[in-house]
């Protein structure tokens, strides 16, 4: 069951003035790979996320703690603009930490931040191409699909144009726009193979950002698709049988790799990521072995392979890059769901790993 927003009414409360008060929505990662938020009230507009204060909130509620010792702390760390409230309001992506100040076990944003400060001179950039799901609340089937049966096979929806190929464009377009106002580096959207499937895209961003981003458009995502009654999955096979899965294909760089020559780098980096292939699918999401299969456009989660222009390799280089000898590299591997600091992470790791 869902509950639709009721604009016209909540405009009546949203344009009462609320004075020098400015509402703060502290946003952070549970237990569960899942986005929960809280309230507070501050007496002046931050600029940073470093002008906010540490706060809490029940682990126990959110497959964090126990019940008898379940304060878990929230550090803000990216600050962006509230689409939802507007004016000077602002929501705030958090780290989670232990009561003794140690990060919680669920916060891989802190070691991904180790990675890229020890490697920022390398300049890694990252573009995050997340594919998800509208999923109807009352069927409990994804959106615009029939209540009995299925919809047309394949073909037609994918970058689609008109009734019958699209459902949901009102809550992408809306997204869209929330993310422009918050200040989000979204670089596109498009309608995705699956119908009711959708993708957004996040970068170029660097270091740590690519995953601040993705998580704060994550969370958009979802307050967004709130106020239409509609839910959200980002699970890699979302449906069973010959349906698209859903990934989060990664589009990874270094200032070596962007210039004159770089395609060298491009394939040392691929051969090193090819050395750990296992330990990158044990951070590339839950459940991606049911779309890892070597068909509907992927690899097998089993092996490894690269090419250029092949989107069922593992990491593909783009025509281009491959023709102009420079540019990036397109880990097509992670899942729909994973989190993109493990991700991010990694790829850098495996990147810089030292050679035996």
């Amino acid at each position: 069951m869902s509950v639709v927003s009721n604009p016209k009414l909540l405009e009546k409360y949203l344009s009462l003035d609320q004075g020098n008060s400015v509402q703060i929505e502290y946003v952070w990662i549970d237990g569960f790979n899942n986005l929960r938020s809280k309230t507070k009230t501050v007496n002046k507009v931050p600029t940073s996320a470093a002008e906010l204060s540490e706060w809490n909130y029940d682990g126990s509620s959110t497959g964090q703690a126990e019940g008898h010792d379940s304060d878990v702390l929230i550090q803000p760390v990216a600050l962006f603009n509230d689409p939802f409230r507007g004016g000077n309001n602002k929501f705030v992506l958090c780290e989670t930490f232990n009561p003794d100040g140690t990060p919680h076990k669920t916060n891989y944003r802190n070691a991904c931040k180790k990675i890229m400060d020890a490697h920022a001179d390398s300049k890694p950039w990252f573009g995050l191409e997340q594919e998800y799901m509208f999923m109807d609340c009352d069927t409990e089937k994804p959106y615009g699909w029939p209540k009995h049966g299925f919809p047309e096979a394949q073909g037609k929806y994918y970058c689609g144009v008109g009734a019958g190929k699209i459902y949901g464009r009102d809550i992408v377009e809306a997204h869209y726009r929330a993310c422009l106002y918050a200040g989000i580096k979204i670089s596109g959207v498009n309608a995705e193979v699956a119908p009711g499937q959708f993708e957004f895209q996040v970068g170029p961003c660097e270091g740590i950002e690519g995953g601040d981003h993705l998580w704060a458009a994550r969370y958009l995502l979802e307050r967004v698709a709130e106020d239409f009654g509609v839910a959200v999955t980002i699970h890699p096979k979302p449906v069973k049988g010959d349906w698209n899965g859903a990934g989060c294909h990664t589009n990874f760089s270094t200032l070596e790799m962007r210039q004159e020559g770089g395609i060298v780098a491009i394939e040392k980096a691929i051969k090193n990521m090819s050395k750990r292939h296992m330990e990158h699918i044990a951070v590339y999401g839950e459940d991606n072995d049911q779309r890892l299969t070597g068909r509907h456009e992927t690899g097998h989660i089993g092996t490894f392979n690269y090419g250029v222009a092949n989107r069922g390799a593992s990491i593909r280089i783009p025509r281009h890059v491959g023709k102009e000898g420079k540019g990036y590299l397109e880990d097509r591997r992670p899942a729909s769901n994973i989190d993109p600091y493990r991700v991010t992470g990694i790829i850098v790791e495996s990147t810089f790993w030292p050679e035996n």
